[in-house]
């Protein structure tokens, strides 16, 4: 039986899990970590990711794979020399300090954001890639005289395996300045960066879906592509249908037939990894947030998850904007937290479900705005760490008053990788992949009927208008 590997490259560590070919059964897997990172500058050497890939891989068994997919933490900033030496370490898409270059680069279209959405799919924030190289070209001068090119996580790690510069239109999509639409670089958006520079010798090429980028160790590599695309791929996401990712950031996203174009900027208008479009809208504070409550409160995540589903609905009148770290999506990059209706009769309980409220809101805000741009009647899909919590789980359910489908399996990312590879190697589509493999399956978690949802949103959105 042919084996694929998939390799899930994240801002914490990385993993990599080895699969059948026919029929996605798990063979082996290994784990390493990443050095922590946290904004407003949150930078890694990326030696470091090679680092963790190899003692991931060791983990694994080092299997002889017939084919093998690298899906990285999606935006961020490898600069290389001419040498393809990297010269300073990684910005990651949730360092902030590109935050001012991003309304910079805006101001720069004659129609602002409205132009930038029309362009590229999206409007630039701090995580975008073209942000973080006008913010090297402003601050390290030096560094950027001596840079090269400019590649993401994934294309590098897939360079370090192959020794070609590549990337996909998925990874490519979240540049903010590589057109889904029109599937080409926007030359125009790089040159409002630097107008000197040959900009057509600095970034990679893209491959399509099934394009393999080289070989490591005799197996097929395939084009790879960012996190949240690979995260489509694993849970076999249809049209329609809606993930809710809870990580130490958020997601919500959805699958299109047409690419997406939001002049608010709450939703990118990414492409996604089967030859589609990913509409998205990614939060910068999820479990991060649950997890300072529960730090706060002196629990585990077993007491912190009692503790908020004993409390009621609405969490007796407290609410939690969950911006600890900045945030996103809105675009508030120096926005802190703010916890209100605090009484004398306020409970550890309520403390607790207010965390999880805060956090679930700002996700169904996202879901809000992306409904307005691509279809989402279909499965609302839960994955991603906080899919393990009880409370995550009821919470959503009750908020969006729809069942959530729990996804089988914890590592989507790696598994998306696992399908990449294998559309590779035996050159099918996503969909055959993740119908042979009998992706997407749950257990569905039911609404409470009785939680007054509007209630509670409504709350929320009373606190989000008034710290703005």
């Amino acid at each position: 039986m042919p084996l694929v590997a998939g390799v899930d490259s994240s801002t914490q560590s990385t993993k990599v899990e080895i699969r059948d070919a026919d029929t996605g059964a798990l063979v082996a897997s290994g784990r390493a970590p990443h050095p922590p990172t946290a904004p407003p500058r949150s930078e890694q050497d990326p030696v470091h990711w090679w680092e963790a890939f190899e003692a991931a891989w060791a983990a694994a068994g080092s299997l002889h794979v017939a084919a093998l997919s690298v899906a990285g933490q999606q935006h961020g900033m490898v600069a290389l020399d001419g040498d393809g030496n990297v010269i300073r370490p990684a910005k990651l898409w949730n360092d902030t300090e590109s935050a001012a270059d991003a309304a910079w680069l805006i101001d720069q279209l004659p129609d602002g954001a409205a132009g930038w959405a029309a362009a590229c799919g999206s409007v630039p924030v701090a995580a975008f890639t073209i942000t973080k190289l006008s913010w090297l070209h402003r601050k390290e001068p030096e560094a950027w005289e001596r840079m090269a090119r400019v590649v993401l996580p994934h294309d590098w790690l897939t360079s370090c395996l192959t020794a070609r510069l590549a990337t996909d239109r998925g990874d490519a999509s979240g540049t903010g300045y590589w057109s889904p639409g029109d599937g080409t670089y926007r030359w125009d958006l790089l040159a409002i960066v630097d107008r000197d520079r040959d900009w057509s010798t600095a970034v990679p090429e893209v491959l399509s879906p099934r394009e393999p980028a080289g070989h490591w160790q005799g197996a097929v590599v395939a084009p790879g592509t960012g996190d949240n695309m690979a995260g489509a791929l694993g849970v076999g996401l249809a049209s329609g249908d809606v993930v809710l990712s809870i990580g130490t950031s958020g997601t919500v996203y959805t699958v299109s037939e047409r690419p997406t174009h939001d002049a608010s900027g709450f939703v990118a208008g990414f492409a996604d990894a089967s030859g589609a479009y990913l509409p998205l809208v990614c939060t910068l504070n999820a479990t991060k947030v649950t997890e300072a409550v529960r730090q706060l409160l002196g629990v585990d995540h077993a007491e912190l998850d009692a503790l908020a589903l004993a409390s009621v609905a609405g969490a007796g009148g407290v609410t939690l904007l969950p911006y600890l770290d900045g945030e996103r999506t809105p675009n508030r990059p120096t926005a802190t937290g703010t916890l209100v209706g605090l009484r004398s009769d306020t409970t550890r309980e309520h403390v607790a479900r207010a965390a999880f409220e805060g956090v679930a809101c700002g996700l169904l805000d996202g879901l809000d705005a992306l409904s307005a741009h691509a279809p989402t009647s279909g499965r609302v899909l839960l994955v991603g760490g906080g899919a393990r919590s009880g409370a995550y789980r009821q919470v959503l359910a009750d908020l969006l008053g729809r069942p959530v489908v729990v996804v089988d399996g914890e590592e989507h990312v790696a598994m998306g990788a696992c399908v990449q590879a294998a559309m590779v190697l035996h050159d099918r589509p996503a969909s055959a992949i993740a119908g042979a493999w009998g992706l997407g399956h749950g257990r569905n978690v039911e609404p409470d009927e009785s939680v007054d949802r509007d209630a509670i949103r409504a709350a929320y959105t009373a606190v989000r208008d008034a710290n703005v």
